[in-house]
C-alpha cells in the first residue's frame, strides 16, 4: 500500500481471520454486506478497496466480498430483491443492459438515400 498511515492488519492471514469471524456473524437479521465487513476489519469501505489494491491483500479481499455478491445473487430470487440489485450494481459493476437492432422493412438493411452537397458558405446565392 501506498505510504501514510500504518496498517491496521498486518497480513493477508490476519485479516483472512477477521473476515471469517465476521461471516460467522452473519445471519437472516446481519447479513452480509461490504460496509458491514470493513466495519467489522475497523475501516470504512473506502479503505478495505485500498487493501484490495494491495498484492499481499487482494485474494484476501476478492474472496470475501464475492461472498458478498453471492450472498446478494441468491437473494434476486426472492420477493424484493430491489436492495440486492442497488448493492450489486454499486458495489460489484453490475448493469442493466438493453439492445437495440435497427432494420430496415422486413428485416432488411437499411437504406441510405441521403445526398451530400457542398457548399461554398462565402457564396451567398444559394440561399
Amino acid at each position: 500500500m501506498a505510504a501514510g498511515r500504518p496498517l491496521k492488519i498486518k497480513s493477508a492471514e490476519e485479516m483472512q481471520a477477521k473476515i471469517d469471524e465476521y461471516f460467522a456473524m452473519c445471519n437472516d437479521e446481519n447479513p452480509p454486506l461490504v460496509s458491514g465487513l470493513a466495519y467489522h476489519l475497523d475501516m470504512n469501505t473506502e479503505s478495505l478497496r485500498r487493501y484490495s489494491a494491495d498484492e499481499q491483500f487482494y485474494a484476501t479481499v476478492k474472496r470475501a466480498k464475492q461472498r458478498v455478491e453471492m450472498y446478494l445473487e441468491k437473494r434476486l430470487h426472492q420477493q424484493s430483491p430491489v436492495g440486492s440489485i442497488f448493492s450489486l450494481k454499486n458495489n460489484f459493476g453490475w448493469k442493466d443492459k438493453t439492445e437495440q437492432e435497427l432494420s430496415g422493412p422486413d428485416g432488411g438493411p437499411i437504406k441510405n438515400d441521403w445526398t451530400v452537397r457542398l457548399v461554398d458558405a462565402r457564396d451567398d446565392t444559394t440561399g
